[in-house]
């Protein structure tokens, strides 16, 4: 066999195996077969989208605050098929829509889990395991959300480390990254610590509240 046929059948051999490779190099999130440390998040545009932070996570989740009515028309042409809201409904009677029933509309699951750190809606493992089994059934790619991405990063931050058994120092600075907020003076209980049930070391203590 001369050089150049040799070249050319080890380029080819190459990129057979390239392209065999590519499907599995996909960051899934979402489904029941994704599993194992996830990608770090990516800051999006949130400009008439969503209030203060958007992310994505791997190629089929996205985490953010509030959407508008176009970033959830935009994200059903992404693929999107699942929403998980956190806000009470005290708090979406104040957005100027009605989230649902503009979900129902473009054939969008929408599952909400109110929560705001009360005995009636708490931060608690049952919230996690909700969130936990929606996403493990999800047949698309789903978004998280609530007000600004805090809530829905302690939720996120919860599941990477009780479901997919990832270091406590990586999630927190994944975390971090979408809107985690850990030293924010919200009270004294730590989202994530309810979430899971106990305390998760390396969390930074809450800042004094303002003085009037």
């Amino acid at each position: 066999m001369s050089s150049m046929v040799w070249m050319r059948s080890l380029t080819v051999a190459m990129l057979a195996v390239v392209g065999m490779a590519a499907p599995a190099a996909a960051q899934r999130v979402v489904g029941t077969g994704a599993s194992g440390p996830a990608p770090e998040p990516v800051v999006l545009d949130n400009t008439g989208l969503f209030q203060e932070k958007f992310v994505s996570v791997g190629d089929d989740l996205f985490i953010g605050g509030q959407p508008t009515e176009k970033a959830l028309r935009e994200l059903k042409a992404k693929g999107v098929t699942t929403v998980v809201n956190l806000r009470m409904p005290q708090e979406m009677a104040q957005i100027g829509f009605d989230e649902a029933a503009l979900l129902k509309e473009l054939g969008i699951t929408y599952v909400h889990i109110p929560m705001r750190g009360s005995a009636e809606n708490p931060y608690g493992p049952a919230q996690l395991d909700t969130f936990a089994s929606t996403l493990a059934g999800a047949r698309g790619k789903v978004l998280l959300h609530c007000t600004v991405a805090w809530r829905a990063s302690h939720l996120w931050g919860a599941y990477l480390i009780r479901d997919r058994k990832m270091p406590v120092e990586t999630v927190l600075a994944q975390t971090r990254k979408i809107n985690l907020r850990d030293d924010a003076p919200f009270g004294t209980q730590q989202p994530i610590e309810g979430f899971l049930a106990k305390p998760v070391p390396g969390l930074l203590p809450p800042k004094p509240r303002p003085q009037p």
